[in-house]
């Protein structure tokens, strides 16, 4: 066993975030960790790798295992070179290296300090360190990342190559045992194939956290954190789909009878009660006081149990019994509540029109771009990052809006629709929202929309996203975790009620009822989609025609 986890609590001022935790991590398996947003999943791998202590309970991890983790922040390494980030965060690399570097001026005739040296010689050649940048290189390559950026500071990456570095630190380090969160937000497809192969052929064992429906069906086990506890299912993101039906029909069908059970029960309590204050007769007063408070104390204890998160997938959900859909439907766990313009205003006029561009800015990154957008249509653009996507999408975005584009056009004509309104999802959310409060912050999509201001649509809006709009609504934008921005960037896109939506990989950080809801909704949307995806269900859900752009 590499791992075992048995957390009895963790909280976070008054919330419970798990109660009574359990599951454990084998030799060379591959666990995909998935759950809502905000039920501690990166909270758990800080309790792993013991940057949070603040737990009850025990964390055992092999004591000759070596554990490896990515990074979601790089705080302070703006100025540290990709290569020197890679080396000091690989097993025993700055130790080692720092004592070969620094004994040899210093070891004269001591002893202990030549056996180290020595010593630390042989581990630096074990680890095979002295191939270090070769192998290191050989992996920017696998990735296809230019290998000059080896050599760049951190601060001059991409949110996408910074996820990359972390997958190259994380294979070339050979661990025992490795915690990845959320490897392929922001990878385009030929780096996510890369990274799932690689998952798909490692002999160490892996902890992923993810919501990417394409890694979760390489793993060998889904853990699910729910309700402050772990869930196990064995297999891959089928096998947990099949599983999770079976066990949530059987604990709704359970919850259901136990809500009859307290319907029956407060009758009981009423009906014993008159009974009592009826009868004359001191045993039979006796009697119905005795039944009376049996039921009161039942009914107590069943009342005090809280409702379980029920999520069953909606492919699953059309295969049950009309009974056991309506009991489904009413117990079902809240999700969030998308609102678009329905099918019914549909019609088909030509929203967007490429024809033969080419768009760069010192030199051309992209040419021979053709497609045409009409309302009720979707084009999903699809190619490696840096090829232009985002550049043809803000290029697009200038047409709409009429302000100058930062781009260059070498080649071709792009045309939009006059009075054509625009709902965009960007990757990374506008610096000017990171200050303000959530609050803050939606009541200045709705003013930029032109709409009525008010506490109460502010405060509905965000409780239509999951939001608690007294305390996630006073939070910073910036405060706010992955899973929060996504439902707060939906919030902006949709205020306008656009003709067309623009998504630049939507999926990222949502989990898997969210990103569900985003597809229907996306479904039954009458204006016009651009997307870019590299999430091949949700490319299969929304299709439409798919526009190579790049080589």
């Amino acid at each position: 066993m590499l791992l075992s986890v048995n957390v009895t609590e963790k909280s976070f001022g008054n919330k419970v975030l798990y109660d009574d935790l359990r599951f454990d991590v084998q030799n060379g398996e591959k666990v995909g960790l998935i759950g809502r947003n905000g039920t501690g999943k990166s909270t758990l791998f800080s309790l792993i790798t013991g940057a949070d202590k603040d737990f009850q309970g025990e964390i055992e991890v092999n004591r000759r295992a070596v554990i490896i983790s990515s990074r979601q922040e790089h705080h302070g390494l703006d100025d540290t070179t990709v290569l020197d980030y890679i080396q000091g965060d690989l097993p025993e690399y700055s130790e080692l290296a720092h004592i070969i570097e620094t004994y040899p001026a210093h070891m004269a005739e001591d002893e202990r300090r030549m056996q180290r040296f020595s010593e630390a010689l042989e581990r630096f050649s074990q680890l095979g360190y002295y191939q270090l940048e070769d192998e290191i290189k050989q992996l920017f390559e696998a990735y296809q990342l230019p290998t000059e950026l080896m050599h760049a500071p951190m601060k001059s990456l991409s949110g996408g190559q910074k996820r990359m570095v972390e997958l190259i630190k994380v294979q070339r380090a050979k661990a025992d045992l490795a915690l990845i969160d959320e490897p392929t937000n922001h990878m385009d497809y030929v780096a996510k194939d890369a990274f799932i192969k690689w998952l798909s052929a490692t002999q160490e064992g892996v902890l992923v956290i993810t919501h990417d429906r394409d890694v979760l069906r390489t793993v060998d086990r889904i853990i699910e954190i729910r309700d402050g506890r772990a869930f196990t299912f064995r297999g891959n993101y089928e096998h947990f789909l099949k599983t999770n039906t079976s066990q949530i029909t059987g604990q709704v069908n359970e919850y259901d009878l136990t809500q009859r059970r307290i319907g029956n029960l407060r009758n009981d309590v009423i009906r014993f009660r008159r009974l009592k204050e009826k009868s004359r007769d001191p045993g039979t007063i006796k009697r119905f006081k005795g039944q009376e408070e049996r039921a009161v104390a039942e009914l107590a204890k069943l009342e005090k149990a809280e409702r379980p998160s029920f999520w069953i997938d909606q492919q699953s959900v059309g295969d049950l019994s009309e009974k056991m859909t309506d009991a489904y439907q009413k117990y079902k766990a809240r999700n969030i509540r998308i609102t678009t313009r329905k099918a019914a205003s549909r019609s088909s006029r030509l929203l967007v029109q490429a024809t033969n561009v080419s768009l760069g800015y010192d030199h051309p990154l992209f040419a021979d771009v053709n497609f045409s957008l009409h309302e009720g249509e979707h084009v999903r653009l699809h190619g490696r990052n840096g090829a232009g996507k985002t550049t043809l999408v803000r290029a697009i975005m200038s047409k709409v809006t009429n302000t100058p584009s930062v781009s260059t056009s070498f080649e071709g004509h792009l045309i939009t629709e006059n009075d054509v309104s625009l709902g965009l999802y960007e990757q990374e959310i506008d610096e000017s929202y990171l200050s303000m409060t959530l609050h803050e912050a939606v009541e200045h999509v709705l003013a930029a929309s032109n709409q009525a201001v008010s506490d109460q649509k502010v405060k509905q809006l965000l409780g239509d996203y999951l939001f608690n709009p007294s305390e996630d609504g006073a939070m910073q934008v910036e405060r706010l975790s992955g899973g929060q921005k996504s439902r707060f960037q939906l919030i902006k896109m949709l205020a306008n009620d656009p003709d067309i939506l623009i998504l630049d990989e939507p999926t990222n950080h949502l989990d898997l009822p969210s990103i569900e809801e985003l597809e229907n909704a996306l479904q039954a949307y009458s204006g016009a989609v651009l997307y870019i995806s590299h999430d091949s269900y949700f490319a299969s859900k929304l299709a439409g025609e798919t526009v190579p752009i790049g080589s």
